[in-house]
């Protein structure tokens, strides 16, 4: 059996609570379950006061087969940000936005090299999705034309050659493409002249969607993680612009950083990232 859990950002002592809720035991250091199996979605980093405890709780279990934990785009992220290309340039740009989104992380890397180099090592062989015999796990859109690109750089437990990484990273490659859709979400541009603040305060002109919805729906219904969807036109979506599920399995996602009541987005589907903290960069 397993439990699965969603986006914990750095925040350590809330996800020691949900173990502790969830009847795991420290034992020897290592949380653990008799009969149960953790997976965490990704996304163990930035935003909260505790990165390196929240690594090594979730690495120490995935060592002992305690848990699985998938790639999400935070960790995808740190390794780009840690990794150079042939010129020896860093794969993700250390932009100001870049480095202010990451800035906790960082500050970990400054005062523990060795810790960080070792973690980023580890974030490198973390599976980019999970498909198992009664459900699937995926850190924001399951997408069976995106995951056939990403069977062609990976292994069979979906991890990433080490030479994929550069073309992973590279605007307009077909892996590029493929791992923005399933770690970061099914987007649609918005129509010309339209766009949005994000949670921090980032213009955008593109949406992440609802991409599980079977039936067209305007700009504000298919919307997710807008602050203000007022912003948005009520305009209808066109149909081929709608990828939906094919709901053969379960399947559980994070991401997308909702309030309010947990409840299942659809009848297949369940996010679990609900807020683990206020919202913050």
């Amino acid at each position: 059996m397993y439990d699965i859990i969603g986006d914990i950002h750095g925040h350590a002592d809330e996800l020691e609570l949900l173990l502790a809720k969830l009847d795991y035991q420290r034992i020897d250091g290592v949380w653990q379950h008799a009969e149960r199996t953790l997976i965490s979605v990704g996304d163990l980093i930035d935003r909260g006061p505790q990165q390196k405890r929240t690594v090594d709780i979730l690495k120490s279990m995935a060592e002992h087969g305690a848990a699985h934990v998938i790639q999400g785009n935070h960790e995808f992220n740190a390794v780009a940000f840690a990794t150079v290309d042939e010129q020896g340039e860093p794969l993700r740009p250390h932009t100001k936005k870049n480095q202010e989104q990451h800035q906790k992380f960082l500050l970990v890397a400054q005062s523990d090299p060795a810790w960080y180099q070792q973690t980023i090592e580890w974030f490198k062989s973390l599976p980019i999705l999970l498909e198992l015999a009664d459900f699937r796990v995926v850190h924001a859109c399951w997408h069976p034309e995106s995951i056939a690109v990403l069977k062609q750089y990976a292994n069979d437990n979906f991890v990433l050659h080490e030479d994929a990484w550069i073309a992973a990273n590279q605007d307009g490659h077909p892996l590029y493409t493929a791992l923005e859709v399933l770690m970061k979400g099914w987007e649609i541009q918005l129509p010309d002249g339209c766009s949005f603040l994000d949670f921090a305060n980032h213009p955008r002109n593109k949406i992440r969607t609802r991409w599980w919805l079977q039936h067209a729906a305007d700009y504000q219904q298919f919307a997710i993680s807008v602050p203000d969807i007022t912003m948005l036109p009520k305009k209808q979506v066109d149909n081929k612009l709608m990828v939906g599920y094919d709901n053969n399995k379960p399947l559980f996602i994070g991401h997308y950083w909702l309030e309010g009541i947990p409840c299942c987005l659809s009848e297949h589907i369940a996010c679990l990232d609900w807020s683990v903290t206020e919202r913050g960069l």
